[in-house]
């Protein structure tokens, strides 16, 4: 696996002694990113009870056209938490039926990711340049390239917004719409709330699949931190628990210590309670009255939003204003 540089370590040393010290103890979903959970993360979108990627994918199929089909002037399109950037390509291919030439630049703290992303893309979507940025969109400055003429479109896409708190969501776009221009846009994909079309049950599935392979991508922050703080935790000493919080609207990952226990990590002691957890990502689910709120408070305005039939996913267009 590549080494990780040294301010990216002295960023996963400080989100750790931080989060470990707190009570209830806490870790940034940021963490779950390095190459292996890269890869977990691509497995879980493939798994049956992962609905998510394949819904969203639905919706960008059906509606791609119609994103680009009233522009005015070319786009260069900029996506926060890229990866791979699976369902991009989608956008790509129907950016380059409407302009010859398309600039794309996917943003990721996976270097490994993104590298697959512009392997692809380049060998299967002519027309467009790829200039990919190793960042965390989330505590690190970046740039978005502006050609002259263009204006562009952001994506940020497959719920990720979800993984934030109101405010920390709020505070993400905020930081975004800084890097746009009034008429610039952006594409948001949102889960939506359980309902009359959409049950808890299914929801809960969605984090906790037979395979293991959710169980898997959440224990592997346990064992990064192991690799890059020299830390002891040991794996078959926590549970992987995902819960409905009802009154949040959200999801939650927890990992829960099996038994009372003491994990050495940075020369820090951390001492365990047995059925003590570690809340390591939530996944907020939204209503579209929801969606507007957050984007109006961010200084974006809704233009279209769309559904798949079930109502399970939503993906909003918004212009900056």
């Amino acid at each position: 696996m590549t080494e990780a540089p040294e301010a990216l370590l002295e960023a996963v040393l400080h989100e750790a002694l931080s989060g470990l010290a707190s009570s209830p103890k806490t870790l940034s979903p940021w963490l779950f990113y390095d190459e292996l959970g890269s890869r977990l993360f691509e497995q879980i979108t493939a798994l049956p009870e992962y609905y998510l990627t394949r819904v969203e994918r639905s919706i960008l199929a059906a509606h791609a056209d119609e994103i680009f089909r009233d522009g005015t002037s070319a786009v260069t399109i900029a996506e926060l938490g890229a990866g791979t950037a699976a369902k991009t390509g989608l956008l790509l291919e129907a950016a380059t039926r409407f302009q010859s030439e398309v600039l794309y630049q996917p943003i990721d703290v996976s270097p490994t990711a993104l590298e697959e992303a512009a392997t692809a893309i380049a060998a299967n979507i002519p027309g467009v340049a790829v200039r990919p940025r190793v960042a965390n969109y989330i505590t690190e400055p970046f740039e978005l390239e502006r050609p002259d003429g263009s204006r562009i479109l952001s994506l940020y896409i497959g719920s990720s917004i979800g993984n934030f708190t109101p405010k920390e969501a709020t505070a993400i776009l905020h930081n975004l719409r800084e890097h746009l221009q009034p008429g610039d846009s952006l594409l948001l994909g949102t889960d939506m709330a359980p309902g009359a079309h959409k049950s808890v049950a299914k929801l809960l599935a969605a984090y906790d699949d037979a395979a293991g392979v959710t169980a898997a991508f959440n224990k592997n922050i346990l064992t990064r931190l192991n690799r890059e703080l020299d830390a002891n935790f040991d794996l078959d000493a926590f549970a992987h628990r995902a819960r409905w919080n009802a009154k949040a609207s959200r999801i939650e990952m927890h990992l829960e210590s099996l038994t009372a226990q003491t994990v050495s990590l940075a020369g820090k002691r951390i001492h365990f309670a047995q059925g003590e957890t570690i809340h390591t990502e939530n996944s907020y689910k939204f209503t579209d009255a929801a969606v507007t709120e957050l984007l109006s408070s961010a200084g974006f305005e809704p233009v279209h939003i769309w559904h798949d039939d079930n109502r399970y996913f939503a993906v909003t267009l918004a212009r900056a204003v």
